[in-house]
């Protein structure tokens, strides 16, 4: 039987067109769609179990992959199968991940799964600006309680129009990148990338993208309708008394309040809030204790939360005693690891990271090799966030989805500060040693502290700040928090981390825990921002004002030149061995690639030894050596035949030529050693290509005096010679007749 399908289609206004359509596959999933845009097509599909999970958060997991035959390729490595997921797909199952997760109630706790597949690629079609809108729609053709639909959207602005949903082509010419997530009443999720822009412009992007969102969420109300929206299902709520609150609340709310006053250090106001939940339990009877079944932790921690959003609220006073835009202590050190090619710690307050810089050729750049994206990173970022950082401990599983999202946004918000013609491939590592509040821009400091002690010649110095929220909606009355602590993250209403030079923003990550939030909130949080980060920007100036001048003596240097392609087999030598007899004398790294553009080959040398690159740099030189005809050139003799001495020139080694017996001296010359020995060296002057041989010819005595009364010998006579072949030929024709 054919399936009945139900399509709804958005118009992004400029030709272009999205469709949802579902009731085709995977109709056991409880939900599932296909969202197409050109030839680029994604299956999602959704199903969360019935039965509520015995843990206190929501187990979701979103799980985003790009198949291998959507692009007509095979998977790399000896399994020819899709193995663990790429970077790049790890960042698109966050971002969807942070938009979905909020709208979920609190006390619903049933393992759910997204599951997103790009299934179909379109070159001019990125399909991760794609996911969310295919999720949202999943989950709303379901039954989940989930409050209700969003989307994401690219925004890009090419030569200054802004553009949703752009080609990677059209994203290469832009100032802007970025993702924002929303529902039609409220944007929730700012992730992205910019060329030095205000924040007037980041808030014009934002608008422009959250227009396109809410056509695209109506969208989605539109199918539900159509296919027949299911009726939410039913689970088991938690627990609740309201009296239990009560009495907690009475208990604990103003000795938490009393102690968030106080301004303590992180580990004083752990020990003092453990006490004060110690005292409350004690309050109740073994018994009780296990008939609550966790509720009173619960109460007890919404105590806590809204005591100290009350602190802030009501006196402008925050858990370590700072003022609402005030910036923790801050201290910087460069070079403090000797043997890297760059080092910086950044300290600020109790968030600490020390990063490293590597130099290295463009064989150590990045590979990126995705169904939906081929290319190569010449500069990237890595994050590590062990667990003694925060004074825990815990099993090491790999790269986590949160290093790999922090160090993107670190990488984001530097690359553009690496100039073009930057000669290294740069690999930033940012070790993460403490943690209270924003390690991520802790590392963008040290990143941009570590470039510039490595003399990487950076255009502007980057620095980074985590802004927050608290609100009150009843009252309309809301604080913004620069640089806020971990339990400030926790327990606030945004966390907001932008990064930026002195001329604009470069990378900004938002993540909106409540609903509504007006622009003019956006606004002062971005302008206050702005200032905390310019704050910070001077304390890295002032540890380190610009790149260091050069790269350090241990680090390797890097020199590139340009040769004809038709040179490049000469300079790797058969089988390659030039060119590794050339890294073995040299000690250098020597790494040739060919620009398919100019058809020229990119000569790489790295070495930390000028003498080593000045000897590669001379034999590029010596290959690529033409005389130029009428020029006088020094040479060497290297050996000596007996029509002349074989010779190459002084100052392109390797280059030889043969210098004719007749062309040494003006007098006869009977032996090349009555003039010129082995290891002489003399002039001579090139005339070009001898027309009669076709190869070059110099000459020792064009340089010399012509002798006085100096007769030249006549030259030969070739007919002569065919005259008597002649005659021979003729006398052997007579005897032929004779017999």
């Amino acid at each position: 039987m054919i399936p009945k399908v139900y399509r709804e289609v958005i118009d992004l206004g400029d030709g272009r067109e999205i469709s949802i359509e579902t009731g085709k596959l995977a109709k056991q999933a409880h939900g599932s769609v296909v969202v197409q845009m050109g030839k680029a097509m994604l299956l999602c599909t959704v199903v969360s179990n019935y039965k509520q999970s015995d843990v206190d958060f929501l187990p979701l997991t979103v799980d985003y992959r790009e198949k291998f035959a959507a692009a007509g390729r095979y998977p790399g490595g000896f399994f020819k199968r899709e193995a663990r997921p790429s970077d790049g797909e790890v960042l698109t199952m966050r971002l969807v991940d942070r938009v979905l997760r909020p709208l979920f109630p609190k006390d619903y706790h049933a393992e759910t799964q997204v599951m997103i597949q790009l299934m179909s690629h379109d070159e001019d079609v990125m399909p991760d600006a794609l996911a969310g809108l295919a999720a949202s729609a999943a989950i709303q053709l379901s039954d989940f309680p989930f409050e209700c639909a969003i989307s994401e959207a690219r925004v890009a602005r090419v030569n200054g129009e802004f553009v949703i949903n752009p080609s990677r082509a059209q994203l290469e010419e832009s100032d802007i990148d970025m993702m924002i997530g929303a529902s039609a009443d409220s944007v929730m999720m700012v992730e992205g990338e910019m060329d030095e822009i205000s924040e007037e412009e980041m808030a014009e992007a934002i608008k422009f993208a959250h227009e396109s969102i809410k056509v695209q969420c109506a969208a989605q109300v539109r199918l539900a309708e159509a296919f027949g929206k299911k009726e939410v299902r039913e689970y088991a709520e938690e627990a609740s008394d309201e009296d239990l609150a009560k009495k907690i609340h009475e208990f604990s709310y103003q000795k938490v309040y009393d102690i968030a006053k106080a301004g303590s250090s992180k580990q004083e106001r752990s020990a003092a809030f453990a006490e004060i939940k110690e005292e409350l339990k004690a309050t109740f009877s073994e018994e009780e204790l296990e008939e609550y079944n966790g509720l009173v932790s619960k109460y007890y921690n919404k105590a806590q939360k809204e005591a100290i959003r009350d602190l802030t609220l009501n006196e402008g006073l925050r858990l370590d005693g700072r003022k609402t835009d005030e910036i923790r202590p801050i201290w910087c050190e460069v070079d403090y690891l000797p043997s890297t090619h760059g080092s910086s710690i950044f300290t600020r307050g109790e968030t600490q990271a020390l990063a490293t810089v590597t130099l290295g050729t463009s064989r150590e750049a990045n590979k990126i090799d995705m169904p939906s994206y081929e290319g190569e990173e010449t500069f990237y970022l890595h994050y590590n966030f062990p667990p003694f950082c925060t004074g825990e401990a815990r099993p090491l599983r790999g790269t986590s989805r949160r290093e790999v999202g922090h160090g993107n946004l670190a990488q984001r918000a530097l690359k553009g500060m690496i100039p073009a013609d930057c000669p290294y491939t740069v690999r930033v590592v940012s070790e993460v040693l403490e943690s209270n509040g924003s390690s991520s821009m802790a590392t963008v400091c040290s990143g941009t502290m570590a470039l510039m002690d490595a003399g990487v010649k950076i255009t502007r110095p980057v620095s980074g700040i985590a802004m927050g929220l608290i609100s009150d909606e009843a009252t309309g009355n809301f604080a913004v928090l620069s640089d806020i602590l971990g339990d400030e993250d926790h327990l606030g209403d945004m966390d907001f981390k932008v990064t930026g030079t002195e001329k604009g923003i470069t990378a900004c990550q938002m993540d909106i825990k409540v609903k509504g939030l007006g622009y003019d909130v956006l606004e002062a949080a971005l302008s206050q921002a702005r200032d905390g980060r310019l704050h910070i920007l001077g304390k890295l100036t002032d540890t380190i004002s610009a790149p260091a001048d050069d790269v350090k003596a241990h680090a390797p240097k890097m020199v590139t030149r340009t040769i004809p392609n038709e040179f490049i087999g000469a300079l790797i030598g058969p089988g390659g061995k030039v060119i590794q007899e050339m890294q073995k004398e040299t000690g250098c790294t020597i790494v040739i690639n060919e620009d398919p553009v100019t058809e020229e080959g990119i000569v790489e040398i790295l070495g930390t030894d000028q003498n080593g690159i000045d000897a590669v740099l001379a034999k590029i030189d010596s290959l690529l050596f033409k005389p130029e005809v009428g020029t006088v050139y020094e040479v060497k003799v290297i050996k000596i035949l007996d029509f002349g001495p074989v010779v190459e020139y002084v100052e392109a080694p390797g280059n030889e030529v043969l210098v004719h017996i007749s062309e040494l001296a003006w007098e006869r010359t009977n032996a090349v050693t009555d003039v010129v020995n082995m290891g002489d060296v003399f002039e001579v002057k090139y005339f070009g290509k001898d027309p009669r041989t076709k190869k070059d010819k110099v000459s020792r005595k064009a340089l010399l005096e012509k002798p006085e009364g100096y007769v030249a010998r006549p030259p030969r006579d070739n007919n002569r010679g065919r005259d008597n072949n002649r005659g021979r030929d003729n006398r052997r024709d007579d005897r032929r007749k004779r017999d």
